[in-house]
């Protein structure tokens, strides 16, 4: 068996172990979060249905004026804070958490405990 090579090959093999213990119902979805090199992206997912129920970004226009000159970590947590308050909106109070392969630290830390402060529970 042939070794993975890639940092990116080997992020998507950890992400497909964690998905097939990971799933999201409608009554708790699952709260995805991708990392880019200079962007994060969270999304609340159920997979029973296949649909995403909200979604957040840097890349908002809400988040755009704000961001300038912030640490990655900050806008992280902006993001968590955000994803939280749309899906409370959609009447989403429980989440299952997706890391996507990466590890809990840094922006995802950051995200994930905003997301709780902003009321999610996982």
């Amino acid at each position: 068996m042939a070794r993975v090579k890639t940092n990116k090959a080997r992020r998507v093999m950890r992400h497909v172990r964690v998905r097939r213990r990971v799933s999201g119902t409608t009554e708790r979805p699952r709260l995805a979060v991708y990392r880019s090199l200079n962007h994060i992206y969270a999304q609340v997912i159920d997979d029973i249905k296949g649909v995403t129920v909200a979604a957040a970004s840097s890349l908002e226009n809400e988040l755009k004026g704000q961001s300038s000159g912030k640490a990655k970590s900050e806008i992280a947590s902006q993001v968590g804070t955000l994803i939280s308050e749309r899906a409370k909106e959609k009447g989403v109070n429980t989440v299952v958490f997706d890391r996507g392969g990466y590890q809990f630290h840094g922006r995802l830390k950051a995200l994930a405990e905003a997301a709780r402060e902003g009321g999610l529970i996982f």
